[in-house]
């Protein structure tokens, strides 16, 4: 991961970004924020080169004092750039700049949130995943190494802090992607946990105010966890249950707020006995995307120092076809004592959650701080993905506040999220003749029916927010802007901002 430097010094790197739009009467126009430059003959360049403004287009020439030059799309001028086009621009330009080792980025930064985006949005495009070549490795070409942001807002006092942001989210959504882009061989359960434990003591551990405690499958079974152990008992790699605790520490100001994280980590779901179709199953590794964002969001927390006390819960579990896995019919407990008849093995992920989410309000309401909230974060259903696409994920909710909090948050995080009903016609399809409910209901709005199947298990007056990033966690399409093929890494920087919005 590259390091980030804020400056308005002279331009030191041999590599130099800047961003061009196209006006209405379809000229182009250089944007290159504070940095002073002859337009005349770049203009001509863009020309030259075939230019069209459209998203993700960067075109390079050579430098006159720098080696290179390279041109990036903001797309239709305007008067000032959203964070987001800036955040874009700045991580196509990233992707596009692999093997150069240093890289300073000119673009519009009016404001101290657009220079943030920039920052952000530089270090994001530049991620590279290569742990598993081997023959090949050495035709890859390396990552960047440094970023430099160039503002006359550098001499501000709170760019420290902006540089340190944009540095926790690169590091954090690294983290994510990584994860996600795991083999299933090589992340299990166990390994999964492992894998955090070591990034937990990177970021600090108990002097960070970092906790961690680990369920194992017997624990599991012994305590009631019905809901990952039927997942998890088809599979030789044994279901885990990890909980990650923040309590600021040291000169940190009085915790304003408690929220409570709960993620999906279904680190492979072949469907169980309801088997899916080879085609598509290789993404299934991505199937604990919501468990890994946020593990990572309570680190990245941490890390900024945030006044807020955070519970992070991530159930894990591989849903395998074996003589051992659950079968269509059974009949399982979840903790706390709710029964669910599982009519269909491949709509696990709101099983193990269950389990999870119940256990999180019951150890979230212990003591006096009580919590002022509960997200889930899970690629849960297909019909996310029918319902609103790849690229933006759904929100539902018992609470419109805490939704409308979430929404701003997603604004200022960049994150396309969108507010979806639970409709409470719906729930009826639930019910089942023998169990409390079945894990499956109607078929046409599934994504509202899990929706309500997880709000079950939620009490009325604690807010609770559902996200569905079943599509936008895994990049199946090509590159653009920031996001590489792959794990994305979505939900994190939002639940970061929320934080960091609650305790503002």
């Amino acid at each position: 991961m590259p390091t980030i430097e804020l400056d308005d010094g002279a331009i030191r790197n041999e590599v130099l970004v800047i961003g061009f739009a196209i006006k209405k009467n379809g000229t182009f126009v250089i944007e290159s924020g504070d940095l002073a430059l002859d337009e005349k003959p770049l203009v001509q360049a863009l020309k030259d080169l075939g230019a069209t403004g459209k998203n993700d287009e960067i075109l390079k020439v050579p430098g006159s004092t720098t080696r290179l030059m390279v041109f990036t799309s903001l797309g239709a001028e305007s008067k000032k750039y959203a964070p987001e086009i800036l955040r874009r621009a700045a991580g196509s330009a990233s992707r596009a700049l692999a093997g150069n080792a240093s890289v300073t980025f000119c673009l519009p930064t009016p404001d101290l949130e657009s220079l943030g985006a920039i920052a952000e949005g530089a270090t994001l495009g530049s991620y590279l995943f290569h742990e598993f070549r081997s023959a090949s490795k050495a035709e890859q070409k390396s990552a960047i190494e440094h970023i430099t942001v160039h503002s006359l807002l550098a001499r501000k006092p709170k760019t420290s802090e902006i540089a340190k942001k944009a540095m926790v989210v690169g590091q954090y959504t690294t983290l994510v992607r990584d994860l996600i882009n795991m083999p299933p061989s090589h992340l299990t359960p166990s390994t999964f946990v492992e894998i955090i434990g070591k990034a937990i003591t990177v970021a600090g551990g108990a002097k960070a105010g970092l906790k961690v405690s680990v369920w194992d499958e017997k624990q599991l079974r012994t305590q009631g966890f019905g809901g990952i152990t039927a997942v998890g008992q088809g599979s030789a790699n044994p279901p885990r249950l990890i909980h990650i605790s923040y309590t600021p520490t040291g000169t940190t100001k009085k915790v304003k707020k408690k929220f409570a994280f709960v993620g999906k980590g279904i680190t492979f779901d072949s469907g169980g006995l309801a088997l899916k179709p080879a085609l598509g199953m290789e993404a299934m590794k991505s199937d604990m995307s919501g468990a890994a964002a946020v593990c990572a969001a309570i680190m990245a927390i941490a890390t900024l120092k945030l006044p807020i006390a955070i519970d992070v819960w991530a159930p894990l579990a591989e849903n395998m076809v074996s003589d051992t896995a659950t079968r269509p019919s059974d009949i399982i407990t979840i903790y706390g004592g709710k029964t669910v008849e599982v009519l269909n093995p491949d709509a696990e992920g709101r099983l193990v959650l269950a389990d999870a989410l119940v256990k999180a309000i019951e150890i979230g309401n212990k003591g006096k701080l009580k919590l002022d909230g509960i997200i889930d974060v899970a690629t849960l259903t297909g019909a996310q993905v029918v319902a609103l696409g790849t690229r933006t994920s759904a929100v539902m909710t018992n609470d419109e506040d805490f939704r409308a909090d979430f929404l701003k948050a997603t604004k200022l995080s960049g994150e396309a999220f969108w507010p979806m009903p639970l409709p409470e016609e719906l729930r009826a399809s639930l019910d089942s003749p023998v169990a409390d409910l079945a894990n499956i209901g109607e078929r046409m709005g599934g994504m509202l029916v899990a929706g309500l199947f997880l709000k079950d298990f939620i009490p009325a007056d604690l807010p609770w927010l559902h996200l569905d990033i079943a599509g936008p966690a895994y990049n199946e399409g090509i590159a653009h802007g920031y996001t590489p093929f792959g794990g994305t890494g979505i939900a994190l920087r939002s639940l970061i901002t929320l934080a960091e919005e609650a305790v503002s």
